[in-house]
């Protein structure tokens, strides 16, 4: 058994292995090749930024899951997973970037190698890693009745454990931190990007608990914030154009320990906030609340998206996106789940310790504003705001 330093007992790893087998069983799937790095790291422990190549893991009928990846990489499994040397394997760089072959290529000769290819294989077709010449790839060497396991993984870690709350509640102290940073940082005339490199800086450093101080961890998303009219376009980045006064930014940042992330949002205006934002800073307030009185065990995500949404609608104020997405250990480009949403036609019923990011934006004509909150279901009562930052809009001049 090798000695490594792992983020989570190994009595976890095996209660996160056995009830993916139970998933696969009822899904009729034998193998699961698993490329989402979010899972793969879930599964192993598995830490790297290699997921700009082919890798994955691989879950047979018994055993310890498989970390198949780029030759170079093997040291990173070998350093960060549980797993034994015999179930790290890594492909030669030759397949790397080539057009003669591929890694799938060597995958299925790995599954032949195990004796599995009879066995019905199960891929995560709808994920950002596993790409259209890959499964082409994989179907030629091993048959096209390969399975969707698109999000099996996925729905699995949708209910954190005690251990995994302990580092969304740090990463919830990281952003607490990086919001109090850009409200004592902005002001006009500063440029973007300096007060970008502070939220870094901020994100970086850490924080501190009652176990005392920790490190920041890169966040799966970039900080977004848009400013003015800008705002009406949630995604924007920054750029290096001095702050002005009579404008609106919303800011988008999270804070990331140990791959876990607790998203959160506020909005900033330098200047007097016109009546129209601070009439929806009303009603976002409001709903907030009326959502987060509806994200109970037993109630459902549509029940959360109907509450906010009834607020919304009194204050005549049209809404079409979802509201909220699940949170957890993730790498870019994104720290949602992908299971389920927040919106009134999802009926997903919440359970305790699952997670999710309460966002309801509101992206107008010409202006837009966030002001959200990261979500944990609680066994009785309304869900627990994991990060406590002011939700008011902060007015400087």
């Amino acid at each position: 058994m090798p000695d490594v330093a792992l983020p989570f007992a190994r009595t976890e790893y095996a209660s996160r292995l056995s009830r993916t087998r139970s998933a696969m069983a009822e899904a009729g799937i034998d193998v699961l090749f698993v490329a989402d790095p979010s899972n793969m790291a879930w599964l192993t422990g598995y830490d790297g930024w290699s997921f700009y190549v082919h890798q994955g893991v691989l879950i047979g009928p018994d055993g310890e899951p498989v970390l198949w990846c780029r030759s170079q990489d093997a040291n990173g499994g070998l350093r960060t997973c549980y797993m034994d040397a015999d179930n790290i394997i890594g492909y030669p760089d030759h397949y790397v970037m080539a057009t003669d072959c591929h890694p799938m290529e060597h995958l299925a000769g790995l599954i032949r190698e195990r004796g599995w290819s009879s066995l019905r294989l199960g891929v995560e077709m709808e994920n950002y890693y596993y790409s259209a010449r890959a499964h082409a790839v994989l179907s030629r060497e091993l048959g096209p009745s390969i399975a969707d396991a698109t999000a099996l993984v996925n729905w699995q870690r949708a209910c954190k454990s005690d251990a995994e709350l302990s580092y969304m509640r740090r990463a919830a102290r990281i952003v607490e931190d990086m919001h109090r940073s850009v409200a004592e940082t902005i002001r006009p005339g500063l440029r973007k990007n300096e007060l970008v490199a502070e939220i870094y800086r901020t994100a970086l450093i850490g924080s501190e608990d009652e176990a005392g101080a920790f490190g920041g961890d890169y966040p799966a998303i970039v900080p977004l914030l848009p400013t003015g009219s800008d705002a009406a376009a949630p995604h924007l980045t920054w750029d290096d154009k001095v702050l002005e006064t009579g404008a609106g930014t919303f800011f988008e940042l999270s804070g990331c320990y140990r791959r876990y992330h607790a998203p959160l949002c506020r909005t900033i205006y330098l200047g007097t906030p016109p009546d129209h934002m601070l009439r929806a800073e009303e009603a976002v307030l409001e709903g907030l609340d009326a959502g987060i009185q509806a994200a109970r065990a037993g109630n459902t995500t549509g029940d959360v998206a109907r509450a906010f949404q009834a607020v919304l609608e009194r204050f005549g104020i049209k809404r079409d996106a979802r509201c909220g997405y699940p949170i957890g250990l993730s790498y870019p480009p994104d720290w949602g789940e992908r299971t389920y949403s927040i919106r009134a036609s999802d009926t997903t019923e919440l359970r305790p310790g699952m997670t999710f990011h309460f966002m309801p934006g509101l992206w107008m004509d010409d202006w837009g504003m966030e002001i959200t909150e990261t979500l944990l279901i609680r066994d009785e009562g309304p869900a627990e705001c994991l990060a406590n930052v002011p939700r008011a809009m902060v007015v400087k001049s």
